[in-house]
């Protein structure tokens, strides 16, 4: 069996928030929450492609926001998760 490499303190943090979002969208009504579980699961997933894992700042940055936007979504008035499409600059 193959050893797993130790992770990092960083990615401990970015992997604990990911959970306690799988916590928290298990206290939503039962008819939002694979909608709301696809909605987290899609942000964690882009990030994880599109943010250079040695720009910690950027990092940091993204878990504060995470910890806030869980905050909202542990509060018992919130009931839905909307997303906003933005569009994206052309390059």
């Amino acid at each position: 069996m193959a050893a797993r490499p130790k992770l990092s303190g960083l990615q401990k943090q970015v992997l604990g928030l990911y959970r306690e979002f799988l916590r928290a969208i298990r206290l939503k009504a039962p008819d939002e929450r694979l909608r709301i579980e696809s909605i987290v699961s899609a942000e964690f997933r882009h990030n994880a492609i599109t943010v250079d894992r040695k720009n910690f700042l950027y990092i940091e940055y993204l878990l504060r926001r995470g910890k806030k936007q869980l905050e909202q979504l542990k509060s018992p008035d919130t009931d839905k998760l909307t997303v906003l499409d933005a569009p994206q600059k052309p390059q």
